[in-house]
């Protein structure tokens, strides 16, 4: 893959809530041991068991963080796009991968190995007390909206997926007209905690609305604004 100025790897950590809170010259710093990578469509990031050593931060393209159940059934706990992090914990310990990650398309990344995160925060103790605060922040924010989506109905909660798989699509270059969306309806029952029967249900709703059309594997989002009418 073509080479990746340093600057831009600042640039683009700079934009993760994760880092949100570090200077400039931390993110310099963490930019100079970061190391860009590339995955083909399907191919596997890690595993689930696997040993975390390793964490990364999309540049452009789309993955997916998996679960396998012990009868077969495969469950999709995030979808990542440009700007998303993911194997954080990687940063702070050794501990086993909790999920796999794939590629859904061609997706560049860049990844920081955490014993050259964790000699950073030795050697400069400001990188580990602003990530701290940043975690806490994020850790907040996650019980909020695990809270808000207790309360919220099955329609709610696909729209607000379809929504940010949608902004996912245009953060990574797609028209923002009329966003093509690779996902199954049972990628987006998944994500929102739901039946496939009953966010079909709610699809062909939005289909009929005109908000939507639907396809094999696919579907194309009309008017991304109108979503914002089914979230309560």
């Amino acid at each position: 893959m073509a080479a990746v100025k340093s600057a831009e790897i600042v640039d683009l950590l700079g934009r993760v809530p994760v880092f949100s809170t570090l200077e400039p010259e931390d993110l310099e710093r963490i930019a100079q041991v970061a190391v860009p990578r590339a995955f083909e469509p399907g191919q596997i990031v890690f595993r689930e068991g696997d040993a975390s050593d390793t964490c990364y931060i999309v540049r452009a393209g789309r993955a997916r963080a998996v679960r396998e159940h012990a009868d077969g059934r495969t469950i999709t706990l995030a979808t990542f796009g440009p700007g998303d992090i993911f194997g954080e914990l990687a940063m702070f310990e050794d501990e086993l991968r909790s999920a796999t990650v794939e590629a859904v398309q061609r997706t560049d990344v860049v990844a920081v190995l955490g014993p050259d995160m964790r000699r950073l925060m030795v050697e400069h103790p400001q990188i580990s007390a602003r990530l701290v605060i940043a975690l806490g922040r994020r850790l907040r924010e996650t019980n909020e909206r695990l809270a808000k989506q207790s309360f919220q109905t099955v329609q709610s909660r696909v729209a607000v997926v379809l929504g940010e798989l949608v902004a996912q699509a245009i953060a990574a270059g797609a028209p923002a007209g009329e966003v093509l969306v690779t996902a199954t309806q049972a990628d987006l029952a998944k994500l929102a905690g739901s039946s496939r029967e009953s966010a079909s249900r709610f699809l062909a709703v939005l289909e009929r609305a005109g908000v939507i059309s639907q396809g094999r594997g696919r579907l194309v989002v009309h008017d991304p604004a109108a979503l914002d009418r089914y979230v309560f």
